[in-house]
């Protein structure tokens, strides 16, 4: 079994992967997210705006003054290719799919 690491999450929308790519910090064991504190997190939207986030314990996607999203990305398995939802509001919901995991603080060497 190994250890717990820090990992950088990057989904992307499965209906249409261009719009808001989702990233978040949190510590993975055994393909769980095992992190117990709210967590940060950004959504890449129009291009070059970023629109950063708590995913709070409850699951709830908190951008600040009242406004918040909700995703179950706490209970997914967190693997490449894995599959998680956000619910904008009570109608509207969108899938999205695991397509990078990254140890923080490793560099890419390429």
């Amino acid at each position: 079994m190994s250890a717990p690491r820090d990992m950088r999450i990057l989904a992307l929308w499965r209906d249409d992967p261009r719009e808001a790519p989702m990233t978040i910090d949190a510590r993975i064991d055994g393909a769980r997210i095992v992190s117990t504190w709210d967590l940060f997190g950004a959504f890449a939207l129009d291009g070059d705006s970023v629109r950063p986030f708590i995913l709070r314990r409850d699951g709830r996607i908190d951008f600040g003054l009242g406004e918040s999203w909700r995703s179950d990305l706490r209970e997914a398995t967190i693997m490449v290719g894995s599959e998680f939802s956000v619910w904008f509001n009570e109608s509207d919901s969108g899938c999205y799919r695991i397509v990078k995991l990254a140890v923080l603080g490793a560099k890419d060497n390429k």
